[in-house]
């Protein structure tokens, strides 16, 4: 179950993010995600690709029952548990699209910027539709299909090296991409607007927000931030499960 963040080089550089260091703050979508999230008070939540835990320690912070948080990289994962020193949070080692739960067993999924690495979202949003509760709530981040498209997900620049614009090609050819992150080859999978909004609705859920988040104002002044104003990078949809008892 080797991945790319389990590459020692790869991970080193990627601890060494402005999110990685300072957590939800340095996230950049945080402060658009964190008012989306649904209440915590006595849930049972489950974190599909968690990472370093930020979001599942959160969700405890704020009352959460039991969480859950599941990935495939062995370093992510003894970061969050060197990070955690609560006994209602546990951490898996497995794939998000492999793991099985019981039916209805969460109130809450969450999944942050996991589900790009995943080949196929209907197959994924099956699964979460069992084992989510009547009712229960999805929420998850990802890479925009604008972002994702043409793959090399960097700009375009002229003869004097300036961004120029961002390129935008083969939408309707979901699939593979390979692009270059923290100078490592990186793959992920490419899916339109329609499969993740569509997936859900047509997979028992029912849609309740769609948002692009923007950069933050208190986050205008690093490096690069203003451009990220120029096209979206990253989508995030909540959706209640409809499931028919």
């Amino acid at each position: 179950m080797n991945n790319i963040y389990d590459n020692e080089n790869f991970f080193e550089k990627y601890s060494q993010m402005n999110r990685s260091v300072n957590g939800l703050s340095g996230a950049g979508e945080w402060s658009t995600l964190k008012p989306m999230l649904p209440g915590f008070t006595d849930k049972v939540v489950l974190d599909l690709g968690c990472g370093y835990g930020w979001h599942d320690r959160y969700a405890v912070d704020h009352g959460a029952r039991q969480v859950i948080g599941v990935d495939m990289s062995e370093k992510m994962l003894k970061v969050a548990k060197d990070k955690t020193d609560s006994d209602k949070i546990k951490y898996l080692h497995d794939d998000i699209t492999q793991i099985d739960f019981d039916d209805d067993k969460f109130d809450v999924v969450i999944s942050s910027l996991a589900l790009h690495y995943v080949k196929s979202f209907e197959d994924i949003v099956e699964k979460i539709h069992g084992y989510l509760k009547p009712d229960g709530i999805f929420i998850f981040s990802v890479e925009h299909p604008i972002f994702t498209a043409q793959g090399s997900e960097e700009w375009n620049y002229d003869g004097n090296g300036q961004i120029q614009d961002f390129p935008v090609d083969n939408y309707f050819y979901e699939g593979k991409r390979e692009t270059d992150f923290l100078d490592e080859k990186v793959v992920k999978y490419h899916k339109t607007l329609t499969t993740y909004l569509d997936g859900l609705l047509t997979n028992g859920f029912q849609i309740n927000r769609v948002v692009e988040p923007m950069p933050p104002k208190n986050m205008m002044n690093i490096p690069g931030m203003k451009d990220e104003m120029r096209r979206p990078m990253m989508l995030i949809v909540s959706a209640t499960n409809k499931k028919i008892i």
